[in-house]
């Protein structure tokens, strides 16, 4: 069993002040330009897609778009 913390009144001892090392919100979304394109899909590919979108709690689309986009980048 754990023993219980006690906090006691005094000075704190060594204090670092940290520098905000992390990026503001509008530094996180990343939202590039999408174009809307229609294409015919394996029925093994989309359920296979779908599955593990579910297990990963995602979009399976979303899951497409990346892997095209890794493709992209890894080929440029």
């Amino acid at each position: 069993m754990k023993e219980k913390i006690k906090y006691t009144k005094g000075p704190i001892g060594d204090v670092k002040v940290l520098r905000d090392s992390l990026p503001p919100p509008e530094q996180l979304v990343f939202k590039e330009d999408q174009i809307k394109v229609t294409i015919g899909l394996s029925k093994s590919s989309v359920e296979f897609f779908k599955r593990e979108a579910k297990r990963h709690r995602t979009q399976y689309q979303k899951m497409i778009r990346r892997l095209i986009d890794l493709y992209v980048a890894q080929h440029q």
